[in-house]
């Protein structure tokens, strides 16, 4: 059963620092999770446009810090499950419940996902069926399938298949109704597939039609969750000193980086497309924090100014779902404005008690984030300090 209960927090927390003595646990992991999600709040609500410059995605093409947020937090799914899953990998017998428990799981993501969407009103006839949380299920599910039926070898196969099958999908299949492949947000192939399977009421940009999180794009997403289950498989490791496994795994990331970036010249790195070359990018520097925060943490045992990552790194989940839905309702319900008219409740709250303190309104825009972070903090803190970890 200690495998089944593993499995079960996978990609949410593992034990904090007063209980990561046991074998098999990383410090560096919560720690990098917390700073994932911290950021990721501090990117999902700045309040109103214009948004903080350097808080805010990238149009299309490139990369901002921003654009990392995801793809860590895929990365991290993987490493977590490497860890968690790695009993059941050597013991068949535990297997069916195990993967029981990683549906189970696959399905609670997917319908919270769901959940934010249909929020308030449950209009199911337009609610996005793809997102975030949809994302971090498939990607869950798939990655977790192939570390326990599949071979390292099989896993890095397949990635490299993936990524270059992608590429050449994008770039080289024409469009049905539109013409040559291209790389544009409203025609390319993958746009094409979302507004035919999932139609064009169920995507994020309805008006647009278009959608981020879309059908086409989860297959190289699945890619950042490998390379966390390959870095995950790299730490634990025990024919190697601690040194070894960082300086490799530090290299190694640094090698998909350098990859990344030269692939971008034909492939160009972009988060919305989840491309080939954004994979190894991320995932690159993924790589690097985390082998950095593993030899601090975990080899060195640094423990300074540690616990506001622990804090939000071991409700993850719980605390980005809240956090959405709360801002869903926020923008979901109109409140009179002082100047005459209505605004949603989100946009009253930083129109009449932030803007007005600040000159520059990115600044504005700033603080509105950090007073969201912060009101999140003291739930997770709260959680945290009750040591209530909640599994889903």
């Amino acid at each position: 059963m200690q495998a089944l209960d593993e499995a079960a927090r996978a990609t949410t927390h593992t034990t904090p620092v007063a209980e990561a003595s046991g074998p098999g646990r990383l410090v560096s992991l919560d720690a990098f999770r917390g700073l994932t999600v911290i950021v990721m709040l501090l990117v999902n609500f700045p309040g109103a446009f214009p948004y903080y410059v350097p808080l805010s995605h990238i149009e299309w093409h490139g990369c901002r810090p921003a654009d990392l947020v995801f793809p860590f937090f895929l990365f991290i799914v993987g490493v977590s499950l490497a860890f968690a899953l790695d009993r059941a990998r050597h013991d068949p017998a535990q297997q069916r419940r195990v993967l029981l428990t990683v549906l189970r799981r696959t399905l609670i993501l997917i319908a919270l996902g769901m959940l934010i969407d249909l929020t308030p009103k449950f209009y199911f006839t337009s609610f996005r069926i793809m997102g975030v949380l949809q994302r971090i299920g498939l990607v869950f599910l798939a990655c977790s399938l192939l570390f326990l039926k599949t071979r390292w070898r099989t896993q890095l196969g397949l990635f490299a298949l993936i990524l270059i099958g992608y590429n050449l999908v994008l770039q080289l299949v024409p469009v049905p109704g539109v013409g040559p492949a291209n790389l544009e947000r409203l025609s390319n192939l993958g746009t094409w597939l979302d507004r035919l399977v999932l139609t064009q009421r169920h995507l994020y940009d309805e008006f647009y039609s278009f959608e981020p999180e879309g059908i086409l794009s989860t297959f190289p997403s699945i890619c950042t969750g490998l390379l966390g289950v390959f870095a995950g498989r790299w730490l634990r490791r025990t024919d190697l000193d601690a040194a070894t496994r960082v300086a490799w795994l530090f290299a190694a990331s640094l090698l998909c980086l350098v990859l990344g970036i030269v692939w971008n010249g034909w492939f160009p790195i972009n988060k919305q497309l989840w491309t080939s070359s954004f994979v190894l990018y991320s995932g690159g520097i993924a790589g690097a924090l985390l082998a950095t925060l593993y030899w601090l943490l975990d080899v060195q045992q640094w423990r300074r100014g540690l616990t506001p990552l622990l804090v939000f790194g071991t409700n993850a989940i719980t605390i980005y779902f809240l956090s959405e839905l709360v801002d869903k309702l926020l923008s979901s319900y109109d409140v009179a404005m002082p100047g005459g008219g209505t605004d949603t409740v989100r946009n009253w709250l930083f129109q009449t008690q932030v803007l007005p303190h600040f000159a520059n309104p990115q600044h504005a825009a700033l603080f509105y984030a950090l007073d969201y972070t912060a009101v999140w903090g003291l739930l997770a803190w709260e959680l945290y300090r009750r040591r209530i970890f909640i599994k889903i």
